[in-house]
């Protein structure tokens, strides 16, 4: 399912020296192509499941796979009380374990990830592409080894590989370390900063009635505080070095410090409590901000791309319950101009809808048949998105599986 336009387009996001994506609007990065790699590599991470539970978990966990953002090395090792070099190992052996297994069975993913990232490649195609991936799926903690893994599979040498996985991850901490001066220097940031938070605005969802509580006076998330995976800077308005994980996370925060209309705001204020399918969670939501007029809002980090998966609506719920309860707004932060709103009054083909409601209403859809739709209606991924959410449909990953929730 994935083209040559599809890495052209993908390249085109990253500006000339590639150090810095056009961070403007995701929308045009998530695609069906893009949520196939995904969908593959859940697939092969569940197929070793076989061989070892836990090592299968631990690379879910590193690297997102069912959808969830990706874990820092220190808090997977806390769910299992080892360090975290010890979860690195564990982590390397079982994908060196993944490669051997899809090679050995002929696994189908060779070949989508071939035509993705193809060998002979110039590295700076890959890097790019690679890049983008990452921005739109909220994954910098896991980006070496998400690249190297699907460069691998790709049919890539281990040490070309490891090659262009590392100049990723050297993009990404120079995004990191110049995030901050970046904004200062734009003469027009906080005209700029204002006009976006006024269009985040109008999506909150207030609650009733009821009097805001305070903001935390410290991070709920204390386990990899200080990870080195982590970015870090400096912010002003609130005087103290942020944290953040991602590329995502580091915007949102820039244009928070930035605009006239917020008053000041904390990374990671609660830790909320959520179950999936019975099993206790726990969630951290990205920011509360308290704005000029002193109203409150909690904003949650989730790529466009994410937003329809039944794990992301489970702790948003969780977390909305958790804002109201406080007296605090709550926005679910997509990094595009198109949010959850948007998408369900999305404009989609009602022939094609019907199509695909037939599909769900017949019992579990998984990927072939979801992938053969798309090629015979020629929807896009956010289509797509538009009627899981329209629907109140069932979406996870990891392996893919829809399913009708009523």
């Amino acid at each position: 399912m994935t083209t040559d336009s599809d890495l052209a387009g993908a390249a085109s996001a990253v500006d000339g020296d590639g150090a810095e994506l056009d961070a403007d609007d995701i929308a045009g990065d998530v695609s069906f192509g893009l949520e196939e790699v995904n969908e593959l590599l859940g697939e092969l991470v569940e197929i070793h499941r076989d061989r070892s539970r836990r090592d299968a978990e631990i690379v879910g966990y590193r690297l997102g796979i069912s959808g969830q953002r990706p874990e820092t090395l220190a808090r997977i090792g806390a769910r299992y009380d080892l360090s975290r070099d010890r979860i690195r190992q564990l982590h390397t052996r079982a994908v060196g374990q993944i490669l051997r297994e899809a090679q050995l069975s002929g696994h189908r993913a060779a070949g989508v990830f071939a035509r993705r990232y193809p060998v002979g490649s110039r590295d700076q195609q890959l890097v790019r592409a690679l890049l983008v991936e990452t921005y739109a799926t909220d994954t910098d903690i896991a980006a070496n080894e998400l690249a190297y893994l699907k460069l691998r599979l790709a049919g890539h040498a281990g040490e070309d590989a490891r090659r262009v996985a590392g100049f990723v991850m050297q993009r990404i901490m120079a995004w990191q370390k110049k995030t901050n001066r970046r904004l200062a220097k734009l003469h027009n940031a906080e005209l700029l900063a204002t006009s976006e938070v006024n269009s985040w605005l109008g999506q909150v969802d207030w609650p009733a009635s009821g009097t805001s509580a305070e903001l935390p006076l410290r991070s709920a998330r204390t386990i990899d505080r200080d990870d080195d995976g982590r970015g870090r800077f400096y912010l002003d308005k609130v005087g103290r070095d942020v944290a953040f994980d991602s590329g995502l996370e580091a915007r949102l925060l820039r244009v928070l410090n930035a605009s006239e209309l917020v008053d000041t705001f904390r990374e990671q204020p609660s830790a909320v409590e959520y179950a999936l399918d019975g099993v206790a969670q726990i969630h951290y939501p990205s920011i509360v901000a308290r704005l000029a007029d002193g109203r409150v809002v909690l904003i949650d980090v989730e790529p466009l791309g994410h937003i329809g998966f039944h794990v992301t609506r489970a702790k948003s719920a969780a977390a909305r319950t958790h804002a109201h309860a406080n007296g605090w707004g709550w926005l679910v932060w997509t990094g595009s101009r198109s949010g959850i709103a948007e998408l369900h009054g999305r404009s989609v083909d009602r022939q094609a809808e019907s199509r695909l409601r037939e599909l769900v209403d017949r019992g579990p859809v998984y990927w072939p048949a979801v992938a053969q739709w798309q090629t015979e209606t020629e929807l896009d991924m956010l289509d797509f998105i538009a009627l899981v959410l329209r629907n109140e449909w069932r979406w996870e990953r990891a392996p893919f599986r829809l399913t009708a929730t009523r």
